[in-house]
Formats: structure tokens, sequence, C-alpha cells
């Protein structure tokens, strides 16, 4: 046993290392906000909802991973049908041992013993018969039970099928209600935004994108709100520690469209897909030396930005959702 301790350390060593590792590169790859896939922030009660799919971003956007809104809960129902399961020692298990240890007692009392006069070995054999005559009993009377009722006649069987039908069927591959069950959600514009909204948003991209740049967390802290400014700020820190800054300018949109806005609990949401350029990089602190991406040539990127605004505000972001389109 002592023996085996030292290789258990080792195996699980590695498998420490090993998730270690994991996690490291996956903070890398999304540390730099404007690169990443996932998503963060809060789109209110449709948080956890899939926006819906436009020309801009015709691909499904990233689910929301990082967020204070509470996930709902699913509310799970037992089937109504349904028996509880015995125990280990329940049904008929307990009642094989209960009548075996019954046996033995009153064997001990008659002066046979467990063993009934052949020891450990005649427990066995006794335990191996009563067990085969249950089993037998069990099997014969279920056998004449199913018997019955399939002589019960056809209606029967046919009323139970029909109970226990389900409500729907699976539509098979390639079929038209599987077509219908698989359709997009579409954009749906439910509280009119002007002209001039599409121009604050196309605003706030570049003012948001170029002081995250600068690290003016100010600017960041007036045009977010507080949860998204936690998220970027949390990134900010996490490229000081590493020793670098991502580094973000001319950035300019591209194409933009509404995928959903909509009003709850006396606030105003917009979310859009908007596709922009802009010269993104990751570079070291201290000589400005290059560490990733490019600091000299534009690329481009499409992601789901979510404003909120209450009345008497202005908008701010409140959420930013990766999309698997990355353009080089």
């Amino acid at each position: 046993m002592f023996r085996a301790v030292p290789r258990f350390a080792q195996i699980a060593a590695i498998v420490l290392l090993a998730a270690v590792s994991c996690l490291a590169s996956f903070d890398d790859a999304d540390a730099r906000r404007a690169g990443g896939f996932g998503g963060f922030g809060s789109r209110g009660t449709r948080t956890f909802d899939t926006p819906a799919i436009t020309r801009t971003a015709p691909t499904q956007a990233a689910p929301i991973e990082r967020t204070m809104t509470p996930r709902p809960q699913v509310a799970t129902q037992p089937p109504i049908n349904a028996q509880p399961r015995p125990g280990l020692l329940g049904g008929f298990g307990g009642s094989m041992i209960g009548g075996l240890i019954a046996g033995g007692l009153l064997g001990m009392l008659i002066g046979h013993g467990f063993g009934g006069g052949f020891g450990f070995l005649g427990l066995l054999l006794q335990v191996v018969l009563i067990f085969l005559a249950i089993r037998f009993a069990m099997r014969f009377f279920t056998s004449r039970q199913q018997t019955n009722y399939a002589a019960s006649g056809p209606d029967a069987s046919h009323n139970m099928n029909a109970s226990q039908r389900p409500s729907f069927s699976i539509p098979a591959i390639g079929g038209g209600t599987a077509a219908a069950a698989q359709k997009k959600r579409q954009a749906n514009d439910e509280i009119g935004l002007s002209q001039a909204d599409l121009d604050r948003f196309e605003h706030l991209l570049t003012e948001i994108q170029s002081a995250y740049g600068s690290e003016d967390y100010g600017t960041l802290r007036q045009l977010t709100t507080p949860e998204a400014m936690s998220y970027l700020a949390e990134e900010l820190g996490e490229n000081a520690t590493k020793g670098v800054r991502n580094s973000v300018t001319n950035v300019r949109l591209l194409q933009g469209d509404i995928a959903e806005a909509w009003r709850e609990d006396n606030a105003e949401y917009a979310t859009l897909a908007m596709r922009y350029s802009s010269v993104d990089a990751l570079v070291d602190r201290t000589t400005g030396r290059l560490v990733e991406g490019d600091d000299r040539n534009a690329s481009e990127t499409t992601e789901i930005w979510t404003f909120v605004r209450k009345p008497g505000s202005d908008w701010k972001l409140s959420a930013i959702q990766g999309t698997e389109l990355h353009h080089a």
C-alpha cells in the first residue's frame, strides 16, 4: 500500500500541471478582448439568450460566460408514475437478506448454527439454493402476469399505447418540422431606434476601443456599466501583470446591424452586430516591442455589443460577445 503512494503522487502532480497549463493557455487566449470568442456583461433577462442573426454577423454569437446576472433555474419535476427506487437493503434484497438472517437464527436455536452442520460451505449452499428458488418463483409469476395481460384483449393494449404515446414525434432529418425547429431568431427592434442612436453606437465603439487601448480608466467608467467596467479593468490588470499593453488604434466601423432592442425594468437595451477594423496588438509595456498581433496593419473583427440606458441617461456598454468571424 505504501509503495503505491509515490506513484499516486506522481500521477496527481502530472494531472495538476496539465490542468494549470490549460487554464494558463485559456487566460492568454481570452486576455485580448477583441480577439476572444467568449462574452461578458449583461443583457438583462436576455443574458443567456442567443441574439438574433444579422447580415453583419450571420453566425451565432458566443454565449456570455462572465456575468453577474443569475442564471434562471429550470424546475425539474419527477415523472408522475415514477416509483421510488428501493435502497440497497430494501425491496427484494432486504427481504432475502432478512429471510437468511431469520433462517440462520432459527438454525442456531435448534442447534445447527448458520451452516446447518456443514460450516461455512453449508451456509453458502443454502444461500445459493434460496436465491435460485426465489428467482425462479419471481420469473414464474412475472410470466403469468404478462400472459394474463396479453389475454385481456387488444383494446387494453391499444389504450395503454395511446396513453403512453408522446404528444409529438421526432421529425426525420431534413424534414420540414426539423427545419422549422432550427429557425433562427429574427432581428426585432421594439423601441424604435433612431439614426441618432445608431450614430451614438458608432461613436461609443470608437471611444471605448481607444480608451481601452490607452488604458484610460476614467473614460471607460463613463461609457460602460459598472459590471462591464469590472471585466475590462480585470483584463487591463492582467495585461499589466504580464508586462504587456493592448494597443488599439485607428478604429473604424465598417458595417453594423440591429440584432434586437427591447424594454425591461425601466431600462432600454439594444444589441448590435458590428464589424470594424482596427490596429490591434499586444506590445511590451516598457520597450514597446511587439509581442503578439500586428501593430502596423489593420485587421477586421465582428462582435456583438449590447448597450443599455435608463430614462434621462446616455447609452452605455453593458456586454460584448465574440463571433466566429475573424478577418485578416
